[in-house]
């Protein structure tokens, strides 16, 4: 099985002791895993509990009934998943990777808008970065929360998203002087200067 942030969450949190996913999702969210890691679709998360357990990574605990809720079955991580955890865990630590993310497709063809329209889209980016910030400030400064070892991957969301914040207000200061600018007429002298495919 490929590692994934979502199997690798999955693990982590099996690694606490044996749950049914509704309590592994349930988890994620109260400890914050979800602003790193997206648990917003439950199939995703049943779907890679499903590989977890074909790769031999996670077993069936039990399965549990109870009158009030739905039969739940509860799983619990095996020692091939406890190795291969940390395996996955040490790779994604120590090794950068390309990981795609959508903004950068989205800047390689701004020049698909006119610069009034890209600078209106990245002062409404930069807004909400500043937003995004703040809520993180605000977590990370709650002496009531958890200690800074479960917080590592907000300090390194925050210092992510301030390095974001600040090229998005440098590229938008560059539109708004000029610095950057483009038009129809460049864009296509650009495009014929490319040498044509062979």
């Amino acid at each position: 099985m490929r590692p994934s942030p979502l199997a690798l969450t999955v693990l982590g949190i099996l690694g606490g002791g044996p749950l049914h996913p509704y309590a592994i999702q349930t988890r994620i969210k109260a400890w914050g895993k979800d602003q790193v890691v997206n648990v917003g679709q439950r199939a995703n998360l049943y779907k890679t509990i499903d590989r977890l357990r074909a790769a031999g990574l996670v077993a069936v605990r039990q399965t549990e009934r109870d009158q009030r809720f739905p039969e739940r079955t509860v799983y619990e991580m095996t020692e091939e998943g406890m190795r291969v955890g940390r395996e996955w865990l040490t790779t994604m630590l120590s090794t950068p990777r390309n990981e795609f993310p959508e903004f950068p497709v989205a800047l390689s063809f701004v020049f698909a808008l006119t610069p009034e329209e890209a600078t209106a889209a990245l002062e409404k980016r930069a807004r909400l970065l500043r937003a995004r910030l703040a809520e993180i400030d605000r977590e990370l400064a709650n002496e009531a929360g958890p200690p800074r070892l479960f917080l590592v991957e907000a300090e390194y969301v925050r210092t992510v998203t301030a390095a974001e914040l600040d090229w998005v207000d440098g590229v938008v200061d560059d539109l708004r002087t000029g610095r950057l600018a483009w038009s129809y007429e460049s864009i296509a002298e650009i495009a014929r200067s490319f040498p044509p495919p062979e």
